[in-house]
């Protein structure tokens, strides 16, 4: 308890259920904020006697009120970009997809681009082209009756919205003749196809793609409109409303963040404090593969990089993202550089497996934390700690799945931080995983109990599929795969509470501010989240369905449903 001599609060949130997540996980009935910070938390009575006449009240009237939750890798701006671009939601014919087309014709000059999202339903666009009465998708003559003096793209997905394949997209003839698309273009990669009619031989505009992240739009038709600064800038804004509604405060950027969204950010904080904070990770575009130029540049410009890096409570970029996944598709993605599309990170951020380690060996020495989710990246994290000490440092592995014993407890080891991937991993692959495994190997599928028993820091994430943080609570809790009966692997079932502090006590950690945030303490930030439902007593299968009723960010209310 703060003492009563202190000045008046500015808020007072009382009559509350109020999940403090302290190291004693206590549960009070009101907290107290001054400023930007936590003045004290308590019983109702401790806590109205400190306000004074001009103390704000919010009556809390039972609810469940916790810290802000944090999202351990977010792809925050992926979600505003969605309303960047017309919606083709609730199609369910190729006539209904027409009239949305139709509609965009009659607004826009004729010749330039009409760019839509793609068919079928966020946040998974899952059934298509099944949910359109014909059951298959638009071609080029379609798009032709409606838009004959307009290029026309239906964009793919973000495949790993989704998780399945084929991505597809759709291209009319306008679009395709601005593309030099013809009978005679041969594919840039195996892993694309462009669809052509037996009969003429000629392209039917529909383009099939066997890879998550799209490669039509950054090879075939990189001659579409790209996302401007002003368009990432209006994203993020819009994006950090749907994060505050689930209640979420802060972000882990973890992937790496490019340049262009990175000036959105700093465009977005120029203007005043964040209503989400955010905690980024730099993704490189490497000029050369070579080591020594890899090292070199590490050590001229990264030291910028090193510990919590260069920001402040609202925005911070420290640390650096790699993997070796130099494939041919990243080569072709990473000509469109510096601009990234969808993804926001930089494809030519990848390096050879040997140059990776020397650099992770460099950013090591100079203090400069890794994160990756590169298949082997266990080994080679262990490879380079043999040469310089990283188990201090938090070193982050991401989108994690799949652990036996022995590797959670090489993880404890080294002391790296996990971001779990349960939307993968237990919701839309666990069937999968469970018939490839076998039900006695099923717990090593997101073994969440193991890894926390073990004294394993994992952060709940939402990958942007969906961005509410209470469906990977969910998944760790329930393990409920999608279309299965039973339970995968009940043994690594973990209590709500649990879930909840791997939703918000963990992301502090994952950021390196377990002194700032994460849990409701005095002298800590005043991030504070009420929500409509109880996740702690609620029934299990309504948890993805819980929404934030106030969100506070810096003491100021950044979101109310009303």
């Amino acid at each position: 308890m703060a003492s009563k001599g202190n000045s008046a609060p500015d808020l007072v949130i009382h009559g509350g259920k109020v999940a403090t997540l302290d190291p004693a996980d206590r549960i009070v009935r009101a907290v107290a904020v001054k400023g930007d910070r936590l003045l004290a938390v308590g019983s109702d009575a401790e806590i109205i006697a400190l306000a004074g006449a001009e103390t704000r009240r919010i009556d809390a009237r039972g609810r469940l009120v916790t810290p802000g939750l944090i999202d351990g890798h977010a792809h925050m701006d992926r979600e505003g970009l969605k309303e960047a671009l017309p919606s083709l939601a609730g199609c369910r014919s190729i006539d209904d997809v027409l009239q949305r087309i139709a509609e965009l014709v009659r607004v826009t000059p004729v010749g330039e681009w009409i760019v839509t999202m793609p068919i079928g339903d966020p946040p998974f666009y899952e059934g298509v082209p099944a949910v359109l009465a014909e059951n298959r998708f638009p071609n080029r003559q379609d798009l032709d009756r409606v838009a004959p003096d307009h290029p026309v793209y239906i964009r793919a997905i973000w495949g790993h919205w989704r998780n399945s394949l084929p991505l597809v997209s759709i291209a009319n003839t306008k679009a395709l003749q601005a593309s030099r698309i013809t009978r005679d273009t041969m594919a840039p990669s195996p892993h694309i196809q462009i669809e052509k009619d037996s009969s003429s031989g000629a392209p039917t505009g529909c383009l099939y793609e066997s890879v998550y992240k799209p490669l039509v739009e950054k090879t075939l038709l990189a001659g579409i409109p790209r996302f401007t600064l002003e368009e990432r800038i209006a994203g993020l804004r819009r994006s950090m409303q749907v994060y505050n509604s689930t209640g979420t405060t802060s972000v882990f950027e973890g992937h790496g963040i490019a340049g262009e969204v990175l000036a959105a950010y700093q465009d977005l904080r120029a203007e005043g404090p964040l209503d989400v904070r955010a905690s980024l990770m730099f993704s490189p575009a490497w000029p050369s593969a070579g080591t020594a130029d890899v090292r070199d540049l590490l050590v001229d410009w990264g030291r910028w990089l090193t510990g919590r890096g260069l920001g402040d409570d609202y925005l911070r970029m420290a640390g650096i993202y790699t993997e070796s996944n130099v494939s041919p598709e990243n080569q072709l993605r990473a000509l469109c550089g510096p601009y990234t599309g969808w993804a926001g990170f930089n494809f030519d951020s990848c390096l050879p497996e040997d140059v990776m380690v020397e650099m992770m060996v460099e950013a090591a020495r100079n203090g400069i934390r890794v994160g990756s989710f590169d298949p082997k990246i266990l080994a080679l994290y262990e490879q380079v700690n043999k040469r310089v000490a990283i188990t201090e440092q938090r070193w982050i592995i991401e989108h994690v799945g799949i652990f036996d014993a022995d590797e959670i407890a090489r993880l404890r080891d080294l002391g790296v931080v996990l971001q779990a991937y349960s939307n993968r991993w237990i919701y839309q692959e666990g069937e999968q995983h469970r018939t490839s495994l076998g039900e006695a190997r099923a717990s090593r599928v997101l073994p969440m109990r193991a890894l926390i028993d073990a004294g394993v820091h994992v952060s709940l994430a939402t990958d942007n599929v969906p961005p509410t943080m209470f469906d990977p609570i969910w998944h760790v809790v329930a393990r409920r795969p999608r279309g299965g009966d039973t339970v995968l692997a009940p043994d690594q079932r973990i209590s709500r509470i649990e879930a909840l502090a791997a939703a918000s006590r963990e992301g502090a950690w994952l950021s390196q501010e377990e002194a700032e945030k994460g849990t409701l303490e005095p002298g800590k930030l005043a991030d504070i989240a009420i929500f409509d439902k109880d996740l702690l007593t609620v029934d299990e299968a309504e948890i993805p369905s819980i929404k934030a009723d106030v969100t506070i960010t810096g003491g100021r209310i950044v979101y109310q449903n009303q």
